[in-house]
């Protein structure tokens, strides 16, 4: 099954957690969690790599990293993994949700 269908359906589900971190910076600019789950659901793709933190539950995870516009038209950036909690998949919002910035 693809990857971005995968967290999409997690995210109609409302299988979704955002870690105090990823609240933090939705504060801080100023967004709210509905911004960050339309922008999900509005991707077209995304990208992966495989986290190298050592103190991730789960080394070497599959990390989803997703830009995509909000309804409001605020173009995000967001990074989570999916994990299998009591037999379901739930998209965890671990690093950051975040308006994207141009460079």
């Amino acid at each position: 099954m693809d990857l971005l269908w995968r967290v999409k359906s997690a995210v109609v589900r409302g299988h979704v957690a955002f870690t105090e971190k990823a609240r933090i910076e939705l504060e801080r600019d100023d967004l709210l969690e509905t911004d960050v789950l339309e922008s999900l659901l509005n991707a077209t793709f995304l990208r992966t790599k495989r986290s190298k933190s050592r103190f991730r539950g789960h080394p070497g995870e599959k990390v989803c990293i997703i830009t995509s516009f909000s309804y409001r038209g605020i173009f995000i950036y967001t990074k989570g993994v999916l994990r299998r909690e009591q037999g379901r998949e739930e998209f965890y919002i671990l690093i950051s949700s975040k308006r994207a910035v141009s460079t």
